[in-house]
């Protein structure tokens, strides 16, 4: 990946690189991005399959700087979208310096994390750091059973430790509780390549705002839905201008924006009774959106059919995959 920042003082021994978070969906890949970073970069919900680009989220600390690329959840695709979401981490996992594997403490382990562990002995002994999440949730005899089947998954997969393969390290966190947060980062650290900064301090993120804004708009669409409805919705900025005639110490953004569903019955569902869903959407969106822009907001939401959009090249084209 190129470098975009390279200080002259940059100082000695500082290592700066990429580092890709990969898991099956819902290993809590994109709360440990938000808690490395320290600000909300990539959206989260309790629905599988809620990333689906690759977000950066950028981490300083005196002595390194990670630049954090989470990425979709590997799985076994049934529909166009889930083989492009899965192209996708492929590619990215090409492009690292290192990889964090997300492994959920409160799961067992099975064909989907000896999917993704397969893939990964793929990378030519590129350094994996096995990351067993959500720690808060189980008691410590249950971690503890998790860390020796996750070293146990790496030796089958990866080759023997002993041998100088299996995983790079197994750490466990809980990015809720904010429990070896720290850690995770000093260890990840550990594998990238003595380098200046990439990016300038201060700087969280390089996604665009518009992907941004997008993504907390569709954040607030999955919030209780149904299981079948998350895969279905997409959202597309139309437009994001600053207001005309607004006073310089009162300026409001105007967003308009698309919510795209496969199915009549699902914009049903997105606009709800009277447009109380719609409204309770757009009320949670714009209050993010203006956490993240630090301006006032007038949020303009429409939603849409586009049928079978998931499998649908064109249609998937026009949505951003």
């Amino acid at each position: 990946m190129t470098t975009l920042f390279d200080p002259s003082n940059a100082p000695e021994g500082f290592r700066a690189g990429f580092v890709s978070l990969v898991g099956r969906p819902n290993a809590g890949k994109s709360t440990l991005t938000n808690a490395l970073v320290g600000e909300k970069v990539a959206i989260t919900s309790s629905k599988p399959q809620t990333t689906r680009h690759t977000i950066r989220g950028i981490v300083h600390r005196e002595g390194f700087q990670l630049v954090l690329v989470d990425t979709p959840g590997l799985h076994r695709p049934r529909t166009l979208l889930g083989q492009r979401l899965n192209d996708l981490v492929t590619q990215t996992l090409g492009e690292v310096d290192a990889v964090g594997f997300c492994i959920p403490a409160d799961e067992k382990i099975g064909p989907g994390d000896r999917y993704i562990a397969s893939q990964l002995a793929l990378l030519n002994r590129k350094p994996v750091v096995a990351l067993v999440t959500k720690t808060d949730k189980v008691k410590p005899d249950a971690i503890a059973a998790q860390l020796l089947a996750v070293t146990a998954l790496g030796d089958e997969v990866l080759g023997p430790e002993n041998q100088g393969a299996g995983f790079a390290a197994v750490v466990p966190v809980s990015a809720v509780q904010g429990h070896q947060v720290e850690d995770v980062a000093k260890v990840l650290a550990e594998r990238l390549p003595l380098s200046p900064p990439l990016y300038p301090d201060g700087e969280l993120t390089d996604e665009p705002e518009l992907t941004m804004v997008a993504e907390l708009i569709r954040e607030a669409a999955l919030e209780g839905v149904r299981d079948e409805l998350p895969h279905s919705v997409a959202v597309v900025v139309d437009e994001m201008n600053p207001r005309e005639g607004r006073p310089a110490d009162r300026p409001l953004l105007d967003i308009h924006a698309n919510v795209f569903v496969e199915r009549d019955s699902q914009k049903a569902i997105i606009i709800g009774k009277g447009g109380s869903r719609l409204k309770a959407i757009g009320s949670q969106a714009r209050g993010s959106i203006e956490k993240l822009l630090g301006t006032a907001v007038y949020l303009d939401l429409r939603v849409k059919v586009a049928k079978e959009w998931q499998r649908d090249p064109k249609q998937l084209g026009r949505l951003g995959f």
